[in-house]
């Protein structure tokens, strides 16, 4: 008789966010409903046609990443070694535990832009300049894969790593990456993703996005589920998690969070949102097969909530699809309209609100959003008290695909 496989747990999460530069600050943000989307005001971007967005505005990375680290990296790779340290203090993963057994732990991370900022300023140096001027880290400081090397390096880090390159939904992979990266054996693995998309360069490349908000309120410029939904806003920032065995993190006595119990995806084509109906609610279905949930145990479905009239439709359909009747009376939540979708990111932080809401027996509240205009029971105004076990994660990127994360409570005893 074969073993059980090790269960995937999530023992320390690490938030860099528009609402909050550590963990603590954007749950507290998250659960009160807060809104910072506001005017963009990033040097280069007063003239675009984006307007708002989440920025993340109260974060100084010099003040806890080295300096020959900072040099070499664009603000997508602070945020992410800034929250990879949270999270692994949150894990209790101090250096010298790490440094004697190195090749047991590994990096994965999701990244849909790379280093724009960056990227842009040494091209503007090679236009403007000459050659000459192009410093030496420009070949990867924009890379996608820049975050995934950069923590290994700095932490020292030498099990398997890896990098998801795709559209929103791959943050949600990254997650599945390390899940099965533990169960095959590996002790633990940091992931997630971190976005910086509010540079000039960046924001042109989105204005091709026909999904892009370009209203100038913030009130009314990311709107999912309603009558007024015109498309959604970007964000920067981002979350980073740890993800160990269960038993790993039991022989040290490190408290497990969540359990990775199940994930799925599928691609249903670039803007294709009447298809991803189809697509997403498959992806809910083969996320509850793999984690052994029936539809009822669901307690909260974080919604993806693009903003798309004819996307939110076909998300609410996916929800009831998959989840039966249960799907219109199931609490659903979008904390990212308060601070704007970060696209790999956007999942991420997701995840990580899904967590704290199980841990503090509270949905939050979807900001800026009141006149429901689907079958869904969406958590709007206030913080919904509730026993929440089991939460559902959902996120489709605008290249089409779909992706669908079961997440159980710390001590919910149903495996994995």
């Amino acid at each position: 008789m074969s073993e059980p496989r090790p269960r995937a747990a999530v023992t320390g999460i690490g938030v860099v966010a528009p609402n909050g530069s550590s963990t603590e600050t954007f749950w507290k943000s998250t659960r009160e409903g807060i809104s910072v989307l506001d005017r963009v005001t990033r040097e280069g971007c007063e003239q675009l046609p984006l307007r708002v967005a989440g920025q993340v505005r109260d974060f100084d990375p010099a003040a806890t990443i080295e300096e020959r680290f900072l040099v070499q990296t664009d603000r997508f790779t602070h945020f992410a070694m800034a929250a990879a340290d949270l999270a692994l203090d949150d894990a209790r993963l101090p250096r010298s535990e790490t440094d004697e057994a190195p090749f047991s732990v590994g990096v994965v991370t999701a990244a849909g832009s790379g280093g724009g900022e960056f990227g842009q300023r040494e091209l503007q140096q090679l236009w403007g300049k000459g050659s000459r001027f192009v410093g030496p880290y420009q070949s990867i400081a924009w890379f996608y894969a820049a975050s995934t090397g950069q923590i290994s390096i700095r932490r020292g880090f030498k099990g398997p790593c890896s990098v998801v390159a795709a559209d929103e939904a791959g943050g949600l992979d990254a997650l599945a990456h390390a899940a099965r990266a533990v169960r095959r054996g590996t002790d633990v693995i940091v992931a997630g993703a971190t976005e910086a998309p509010i540079a000039p360069y960046s924001v042109v490349c989105q204005l091709g996005y026909p999904e892009l908000s370009t209203v100038d309120d913030p009130t009314r410029a990311y709107r999912p589920f309603t009558s007024a939904a015109c498309g959604f806003v970007p964000a920067e920032g981002g979350a980073m998690v740890v993800v160990e065995a269960e038993s790993t993190a039991r022989e040290r006595g490190a408290p497990v969070r969540a359990h990775l119990a199940g994930h799925a995806a599928t691609f249903t084509g670039a803007s294709r949102w009447e298809e991803s109906r189809e697509g997403l609610a498959q992806a809910v279905r083969g996320a509850l097969a793999e984690a052994g949930c029936a539809p009822e145990e669901i307690d909260v479905v974080f919604a993806d909530a693009l903003g798309v009239p004819e996307a939110d439709r076909a998300e609410a359909l996916a929800i009831a699809d998959a989840l039966g009747a249960h799907g219109t009376r199931v609490p659903v939540t979008a904390p990212k309209t308060g601070i704007g979708r970060g696209y790999c990111a956007a999942p991420l932080m997701d995840a990580a609100a899904a967590v704290l809401s199980m841990e503090h027996g509270l949905i939050p509240p979807t900001p800026n959003v009141f006149d429901i205009c689907h079958d869904l029971d969406l958590v709007t105004g206030r913080a919904r008290t509730a026993e929440v076990r089991t939460a559902l994660v959902l996120s489709r990127g605008l290249m089409g695909s779909n992706s669908a994360l079961v997440l159980r409570h710390g001590a919910t005893d149903a495996s994995s």
